[in-house]
């Protein structure tokens, strides 16, 4: 493999490493998505051709260990990629059973174009070369197309080609879950209409959600059309003289039932077929869709980071991107690049948003939508456990139920295990740090006086309630969570799951009070009465608010701030043992478990929990969020707590790299460098070990563009200002990048050796406040001020 800032390269062939390239080269626009397959290869072992349109979900009931499980998928939708060839009457031509003499497959990030180059040895003395280019249109969101170009050398050749749209496929491409019903298709129907279009029709098969696909095929040939069971195909017979190369095109449309402004999918398939243009036309609008996103996100940061960086936003942009904001979906925690985690909405988009904020307000604004369309689901789950207020799910999927599994397999051992992680009650608090992020980089006063102050209140409001007076501490506490460590779910030997006063939970809790607090204050008198009517808010019910936030219990052991209540009386690890034996332990739970012992009988973390904090809020903010719960956390009891917990941690999420990556920055900033390479590589080395063939992991992706932007800079948006406190690292001290913040359309930032350049367009609103430890700027619209930083 190799990168540069505008390709990323495979230069040959590897069965062994085709899902991970299928994942990285998945092309998609924010609507739908196709995994890098190549056309003429089915799904098997090897390869998964898979196609996911944002939001389309479907439930089904499995059979698993004597219990009927139920669980919601984001479904495999018929395969509009297969195009297959062979020399007349000889076998179909695969990378698998064919001789390939080169191999080559780039992903031209500028153009969001997949080019395949494949030379096949045909008999010894004839080559065939296979050329591919293909798209996800990125400008006309329904639409992909695909050029093949065959050429042959040492003689003339008669080729066979095949297209098709498929609709035999199956949920299957994650091996852990096929055990489970996969088939979520049904009624499919093809055909093919007069003007050489074929089409195919079919739902999902409870979700009732009805797919329509149509395909155009062109070639140097006259094209026929057959229907076989459960696709459509379309033929043509070739004749390759050395030298002249011919060509087949294949354009595809995609409709489904959930598309706002039509009528039937089917219909809208095969009329956006029909009119779109030839695979030239697309091309050069494509081009430009994918040109204007890159001015928007302008990212210049150099060597191999900044290539990697690149490839991030690029995939980041293929899931959100502004077609996206028409959308009812969410932030899939694996983007639309394959089957695991079922394509479920965790609370990854913590990771997500805040980069969005600053490029794509929009898209922001409509991931947000998707959680209060769903904060009525919400009331309902905490209503069912007895409380006031908003319970979000750990795991969302189309309607906003609970989507978490009740079993998981450890493939370690071959057993389904109870899962817990349901009771990560801190969603909601991320959904809650989201919206007041979004509203103070947009200045969307609109949204935060309606949606979001409506979500801020039901979550303030479960978390109160959720609160318990304990006499003997003399403090509140929250009882029964699993934090984001997701290792531990019980105390050891306990006959009930959940912990007791996870400080995360607890300090984010008692933030979204207070600043709850300060959105109700701030709103318009005639807003503010409008929301106290329609929730039944009054003044007692807020003074519990105010005294939870500064009650709530945080617990400590031995000078550290402890992950939760009894954290600090479980047993050591034998770390050196344990890597000594198995290796990699980033899954320390699975080893454990397989070992008949249990990780919640240890001080050992899955990722980042308590040091989360220190990624959420600033040093200042952080301390001032102590202060208010009555606690001290001056620098060296940070500094010891960040000590205790990272020799304690096996980084089993691909989050944990970058939220320590991000806190050694300014804790240890000679070992930070270290944790942001691992986030960097975590899909494009796949560390976690094959999962990135089954999807991306987005959070992890999105995360890294903004440690960047950020976390090094120590960009906030905070009091209608821009505050830095910028900390570059000796790896990364130059770079450059530009952000859109309330109004103001491509506000440049370039750090440069200790010296920040900020450039403020000329065409902008009003003037924007910088504000960094030692001194504060006013900007005006046209303005350029480069300050010189301390060391």
């Amino acid at each position: 493999m190799t990168a540069t800032p505008s390709t990323w390269d495979y230069d040959h062939y590897d069965a062994a490493e085709e899902r991970l390239r299928e994942s990285l080269c998945t092309l998609g626009n924010g609507y739908f998505a196709t995994r890098g397959a190549l056309p003429e290869c089915a799904a098997d072992d090897v390869h998964y051709p898979g196609t996911y349109v944002a939001g389309c979900y479907n439930r089904l009931t499995s059979a698993v260990s004597g219990r009927e499980v139920e669980n919601e998928d984001m479904v495999n939708l018929p395969n509009w990629l297969p195009l297959r060839f062979r020399t007349a009457g000889g076998d179909w031509l695969t990378p698998d059973t064919a001789e390939v003499l080169d191999h080559r497959q780039t992903v031209h990030l500028d153009s969001g174009v997949l080019e395949r180059l494949t030379r096949f040895g045909l008999d010894g003395e004839r080559v065939l070369s296979v050329r591919q280019l293909r798209l996800v249109h990125m400008a006309d969101p329904h639409l992909a197309a695909l050029r093949t170009e065959f050429t042959v050398e040492g003689g003339p050749a008669d080729l066979e080609v095949e297209a098709a749209l498929d609709g035999g496929v199956t949920n299957s491409g994650v091996p852990r879950y096929r055990d489970l019903d996969g088939h979520h298709l049904t009624h499919v129907h093809t055909d093919g209409a007069d003007d050489g279009t074929v089409w195919l029709r079919c739902r999902t098969r409870t979700s009732d959600i009805r797919i329509g696909m149509a395909a155009r095929t062109t070639a140097d040939a006259p094209v026929t059309a057959a229907r076989e069971h459960l696709c459509v195909t379309q033929r043509a017979a070739l004749r390759a003289e050395p030298g002249r190369t011919v060509t087949v095109d294949k354009v595809v449309a995609l409709h489904t039932s959930r598309d706002p402004a039509i009528s039937d999918p089917l219909q809208a398939a095969v009329d956006r077929v029909a009119e779109a243009p030839g695979f030239e036309d697309l091309l050069v609008s494509h081009r430009t869709a994918w040109g204007q996103l890159w001015r928007r996100a302008e990212l210049r940061v150099p060597g191999e980071a900044g290539s990697i960086l690149r490839l991030h936003l690029f995939h980041v942009l293929q899931t959100l991107s502004p077609h996206t904001a028409d959308l009812d979906v969410g932030v899939p925690a694996r983007g639309l690049h394959g089957e695991a985690y079922r394509g479920h909405v965790f609370w990854d988009e913590l990771f997500v948003l805040p980069y969005l904020n600053l490029h794509f307000p929009e898209v922001s604004r409509a991931l947000l939508h998707y959680r209060h369309r769903r904060l009525e689901k919400a009331g309902t789950a905490a209503r069912a456990i007895g409380r006031r207020g908003a319970l979000y799910p750990w795991q969302s999927g189309s309607d906003g139920r609970e989507e978490t599994q009740q079993l998981h397999l450890n493939p370690r051992s071959g057993r389904w295990l109870p899962d817990h992680s349901h009771l990560q009650h801190h969603v909601g608090s991320a959904i809650a740090y989201n919206v007041w992020q979004y509203c103070e980089a947009s200045g969307d006063a609109e949204f935060l006086h309606t949606k979001g102050a409506e979500m801020l209140l039901q979550i303030a409001r479960f978390w109160a309630d959720s609160a318990t007076w304990d006499e003997h501490l003399g403090r509140h506490r929250i009882r029964g969570v699993v934090g984001p460590d997701e290792y531990h779910e019980a105390y050891p030997g306990a006959d009930r799951p959940g912990l007791d006063d996870n400080a995360y939970t607890n300090v984010t809790a008692a933030w979204v009070l207070s600043r709850t607090l300060e959105v109700l204050d701030d709103l318009p008198a005639p807003r503010r009465r409008e929301l106290v009517e329609r929730t039944a808010l009054d003044d007692a019910e807020l003074e519990q608010w105010d005294s939870v936030s500064r009650t709530l219990h945080v617990p400590f052991h031995e000078g550290v701030v402890s992950q939760f209540e009894g954290y600090g009386d479980l047993a050591e690890l034998d770390w050196a043992r344990y890597r000594e034996r198995y290796g990699d332990i980033r899954r320390l739970d699975r080893v454990l478990e397989a070992e008949n012992d249990s990780v919640n009988n240890y001080q050992a973390s899955k990722q980042a929990d308590v040091l989360m904090l220190g990624y959420l809020f600033s040093p200042a903010e952080l301390r001032s969020l102590f202060r208010r719960l009555g606690y001290t956390l001056d620098e060296r009891t940070w500094q010891r707590t960040v000590d205790h917990y990272l020799a304690r941690t096996s980084h089993g999420s691909t989050l944990s790299g970058l939220v320590h990556g991000w806190i050694l920055a300014r804790a240890r900033r000679a070992e930070a460098w270290t944790y942001f390479q691992e986030a960097l590589k975590g899909d494009v080395a796949d560390l976690q070990g094959g999962t990135t063939g089954e999807g991306i992991h987005l959070g992890a992706m999105a995360g890294t563009l903004d440690l960047v932007q950020r976390g090094l800079t120590g960009l906030e948006t905070r009091a209608g200002a821009l505050w830095l406190d910028p900390v570059p690292l000796p790896e990364l001290s130059s770079y450059g990048f530009s952000v859109r913040y309330q109004g103001h359309w491509g506000v440049r930032f370039r750090l440069e050796h200790g010296r920040l350049e900020i450039a403020v367009p000329a065409a902008g609103p009003l003037p924007i406040d910088v504000r960094l430890p030692d001194r504060e700027v006013r900007l005006r619209p046209g303005d350029t001020c480069r300050l010189v930083l301390p060391d």
